[in-house]
């Protein structure tokens, strides 16, 4: 069997998916090498978790040791679990270094280190795999499905409405999240999911975008639009936060604590900021439209503050129309059951052909984050010889900046009030 070495650099909530799984699931095909992160208390959370699970503690470098945790624990591939900001920086080093990459989405957040990433990859010809977990969703996949055996015939329009509530959706805004320069803003961060899963389901890339966004309902102008009069800095230690149904309590959540309140000491990231701070640069409600190189559309909405959560998303073609809805469960990142992140409370994809009745899909139902597409993404990653996959789910540096780019040209666009082309903002 073909064992591969892995180290991780990023050890945050998001992380822990991966090196758990190293170590308990996928222990006969992988080995976890190290650790690398700005916080010595994380890291130590992580061996703490990994201990749990019956794996072996591993050696931890800062960021500045990055180098020399490759020359020393000579892993094969580098997880990518950081801020945003910086997954440029530790894909192109890790390139350089002679390891492939895994990394979390996005891939990056702007042109510039897009293209580093592109430059690096052709200089050394390793391999970059981008972790798009939501296209292994059995309900994605299945839209796949329905548009490659041509139920809708040849694809002409998309609507995508993607809902987030007060609960997940105000999450972005006490994090680091919140400051566009971190994240590259939600049309980036977040909304890359849902670009990848267009350019997937239709096999075709963005051309031309525009955009508009606004900060409506979070930040403190918003806020004291609506009458608000009563701010805080941070939830933990305040008691106006006591009464505000925005405010989350890390200190009584055992994992929280672990990751970021006792972190602060040597990681300087406070994690329970207010949502209506007046330092959020990052959008909450945003509207895009795409023209792709094959010709089809999309209106495309993100809203972050709804009273559900959850998606509506409807493709035209020749030969008639596919209906898919969603109803999610809410989930603050590191905050419950990892389960229960991207868990539906329903999902119906419903078929309109032309000239016949409609009718509903079968979607098979799966466990594990995000819809079972968490667990089916780790087994492709992981497996020493993963079963066969008919569509391809596998996204490699192209898909993943691809995507990204489709959020960068929004950003572009709203700044400017002018449609972007793609084609314009990176050489291949």
């Amino acid at each position: 069997m073909n064992i591969k070495r892995y180290a991780q650099v990023g050890t945050g909530g998001r992380a822990r998916m991966y090196y758990e799984a190293i170590v308990s699931t996928y222990k006969d095909s992988a080995v976890l090498t190290a650790f690398c992160d700005q916080s010595k208390t994380r890291m130590d959370y992580a061996n703490f978790v990994i201990e749990s699970k019956g794996g072996a503690r591993v050696p931890e470098y800062l960021p500045d040791e990055f180098d020399k945790m490759i020359d020393e624990t000579k892993p094969d591939t580098i997880i990518v679990t950081s801020i945003d900001r910086t997954h440029d920086q530790y894909i192109v080093r890790a390139l350089e270094k002679g390891c492939d990459v895994i990394t979390e989405k996005p891939i990056t957040i702007d042109e510039k280190k897009a293209q580093r990433i592109i430059d690096a990859q052709k200089r050394t010809g390793k391999k970059i795999r981008v972790a798009f977990n939501y296209r292994y969703a059995p309900h994605h996949t299945k839209m796949k499905e329905l548009i490659t055996d041509g139920v809708i015939g040849k694809p002409f329009s998309v609507h995508f409405e993607w809902n987030l509530n007060t609960v997940h959706g105000a999450d972005y805004y006490r994090r680091w999240h919140r400051n566009k320069i971190n994240s590259g803003g939600l049309l980036v961060h977040k909304s890359t999911h849902h670009f990848d899963l267009v350019d997937f389901w239709l096999d075709t890339e963005p051309e031309t975008v525009f955009a508009f966004g606004s900060l409506n309902f979070y930040g403190r102008a918003a806020a004291e639009a609506r009458g608000v009069k009563d701010f805080y800095y941070r939830c933990y230690g305040s008691d106006i936060a006591k009464n505000d149904p925005f405010a989350i309590d890390i200190a009584n959540n055992p994992t929280m604590k672990a990751l970021y309140l006792d972190a602060e000491k040597d990681s300087g990231y406070i994690r329970d900021r207010s949502v209506f701070s007046d330092d959020i640069s990052i959008e909450d409600t945003m509207n895009v439209l795409v023209r792709y190189k094959n010709g089809a559309q999309m209106s495309y909405s993100l809203n972050t503050y709804l009273p559900w959560e959850g998606f509506n998303v409807a493709i035209n073609g020749s030969k008639g129309r596919i209906e898919f809805t969603a109803l999610e469960k809410p989930y603050i990142n590191a905050g419950g059951d990892k389960n229960d992140e991207g868990a539906a409370v329903f999902h119906k994809i419903r078929v309109c052909p032309l000239f016949a009745p409609a009718y509903e899909v079968e979607i098979e139902k799966k466990e594990g984050g995000h819809g079972g597409g968490d667990p089916a993404l780790l087994d492709d990653i992981f497996l020493d010889n993963p079963p066969y996959d008919r569509f391809h789910r596998a996204a490699d540096y192209v898909d993943g900046i691809k995507s990204a780019l489709t959020g960068i040209a929004a950003n572009k666009s709203i700044a400017s009030n002018l449609p972007v082309d793609v084609s314009s903002l990176v050489r291949w």
